[in-house]
């Protein structure tokens, strides 16, 4: 399964990173010392999260529209891609 959600870039005060929040995805976040390794670790980060909601059985968040989320000044939004393989129980 394919999953896309909204993530919303910050680029750090004192260095080139950014940290990463996804609005829809309670207490996900990633950081990053450049805008490539920032979005590699938002998208382990939303993978897991997104992982763990599957095994808990619990509901997926609907996906936001960008043009909603009100931003941090210097802030962007980046769509964030996480592909999972379901896998049967074999239990």
């Amino acid at each position: 399964m394919t999953f896309t959600y909204p993530a919303v870039f910050t680029p750090h005060k004192n260095d080139k990173g950014y940290h990463v929040e996804f609005p829809d995805l309670e207490c996900c976040e990633a950081d990053g010392p450049d805008l490539e390794d920032a979005m590699d670790e938002a998208r382990d980060a939303a993978y897991n999260w997104i992982c763990v909601e599957l095994e808990e059985e619990g509901d997926l968040p609907p996906q936001s529209h960008a043009e909603d989320l009100k931003l941090p000044e210097g802030s962007f939004v980046r769509q964030v891609m996480v592909r999972i393989k379901l896998l049967p129980d074999n239990d």
